[in-house]
């Protein structure tokens, strides 16, 4: 779904009409879903094979495996952590990273631009994270204690898995029925980060915080004053990351900072990479009949080259880059080292009856479905948001159940909220159960809906447009 620069219509248009969004929007919106549709695959037979290798005969190995420690020395910087809490610590940072750069994108060039437009999917997106932390709250009242404190697991919605199965109904969804998931989720993560940043933060180090948020500002004036060199950032960004590992801010925040620090307009405007490489590919001619040519030729490839690189925006190139690896691995990676439940040690029908299990199950479940309905019902009824064109109740219902899919935020929250058995187990569980029903459920919704296409044909009928005798009789225009 990356662009460079969104056309201002989209962002007028896109809940009005389908026809009215732009190639140059469409095609990398497509890419996104079928990288998200594919990724889901993928993550989801992570996660089998973590359940599988938890509780196979060599279960005890799951455990002893993340538990083993990796220690890494990067001159000053050293982490010492488990496997476990190096995926979670540091390879979900650049997971965060590149939801960072979507969140930015959407904010500065996309459908949360414009606060009209960006108004129904935030509403809704607030309606799914509160009623599900309400539900949470019910049924985890009377334990008190640290259950209380995995009240933010039910609030997340997992993009891969929600776009993966919107992507098996095809032309059954809208595309701006599409567009209202994805910015809901993109909504929702706002939402998530803010809760992992105030209420699962442990105790500060206001040297090592202020360290960071120097190195931030590092990032800033090294953007103002046109350092280019990625290598410059990498390292300043490993240094950011460390400083906020210390600080006792959760580390992955640190790729969220970082990504909404990346510029999101290209160094060159579309006017200057066309006026540059005609005079590029021009001299390119005079030099290809001149005595030495070749070394002037290479030359005028590799100014080429960099004019083309710096006409894509750093955001979009980093995106392009990294959501692939990000998709494909590090959220693979981290369902193996968190989804092995190991079911075979525990009371699986106590462990799903728990008031945790069912705090989450039924705040994905119940709480994502009725609040994202009634809060964009709310927002409808007011005229503060408009549905997308071609999209009606019964298939905001359906959206609202697929958002219901938490599974990786919502386990990456559980490993903050639980220090570990049994709530851990126990919340898993609930994102298991929790996350399939609201994805059966919000298939079936959206599968057994009538398309565009099928009411448009049904209402021709009721009219009697399709009546042969109807339309001999018709009068003449």
């Amino acid at each position: 779904m990356a662009g460079n620069r969104h056309d201002a219509r989209i962002h007028q248009t896109w809940i009005n009409s389908d026809r009215s969004v732009p190639t140059r929007f469409v095609k990398p919106f497509v890419r996104f879903t079928q990288i998200s549709a594919s990724s889901g695959i993928v993550l989801l037979v992570a996660t089998v094979v973590a359940l599988i290798w938890a509780n196979g005969p060599f279960g005890d190995t799951y455990t002893e495996f993340w538990d083993a420690h990796l220690e890494i020395n990067l001159g000053p910087l050293h982490f010492d952590e488990s496997l476990k809490h190096f995926v979670n610590d540091g390879l979900m940072v650049i997971f965060f990273f590149v939801v960072g750069l979507e969140i930015k994108r959407e904010l500065v060039v996309g459908d949360l631009k414009d606060r009209k437009q960006a108004a129904l999917p935030a509403i809704a997106a607030i309606g799914g994270m509160v009623f599900p932390a309400l539900i949470f709250f019910v049924f985890v009242a009377g334990e008190g204690g640290e259950a209380m404190r995995g009240w933010g697991i039910p609030m997340a919605t997992d993009i891969a898995f929600s776009i993966g199965i919107i992507s098996l109904l095809g032309s059954r969804v809208s595309a701006g029925a599409k567009l209202f998931l994805l910015a809901l989720a993109i909504a929702d993560d706002i939402g998530a980060i803010a809760v992992i940043a105030i209420f699962y933060t442990s105790d500060l180090s206001f040297a090592f915080l202020l360290a960071a948020l120097i190195g931030l500002g590092l990032v800033y004036v090294a953007q103002r004053v046109g350092i280019r060199a990625i290598g410059f950032y990498w390292v300043l960004g490993i240094t950011v990351w460390f400083f906020v590992l210390e600080s006792g801010v959760h580390a992955t925040l640190a790729g969220v900072a970082l990504g909404l620090l990346t510029p999101v307009q290209a160094w060159y405007s579309d006017a200057e990479y066309v006026q540059r490489s005609r005079w590029i590919l021009d001299r390119y001619d005079m030099e290809s009949t001149a005595p030495s040519h070749r070394e002037r030729v290479d030359a005028s490839a590799l100014t080429l080259s960099a004019v083309a690189k710096e006409s894509v925006s750093p955001l979009d190139r980093l995106e392009t880059s990294l959501h692939p690896w990000s998709s494909f691995l590090i959220v693979p990676i981290f369902a193996l080292a968190n989804a092995g439940v190991r079911i075979v040690d525990v009371d699986l029908y106590e462990a799903a009856t728990s008031p945790v299990a069912l705090g989450v199950t039924f705040g994905l479940l119940v709480g994502k479905m009725v609040g994202i309905t009634l809060a964009t019902w709310i927002a409808v009824r007011t005229g503060v948001g408009k549905l997308p064109r071609r999209t009606g109740w019964r298939q905001v219902l359906g959206l609202a159940a697929i958002a219901g899919i938490g599974f990786t935020v919502s386990l990456f929250i559980t490993e903050l909220a639980y220090e570990g058995p049994p709530f851990v187990d126990q919340a898993k569980i609930g994102i298991f159960i929790g996350s399939g029903l609201a994805g059966f459920i919000g298939y079936s919704l959206l599968r057994t809906s009538k398309t565009p296409e099928e009411e448009l044909a049904a209402g021709r009928e009721r009219l009697g447009l399709d009546d042969p005798a109807a339309t001999e009789t018709a009068p003449a225009t």
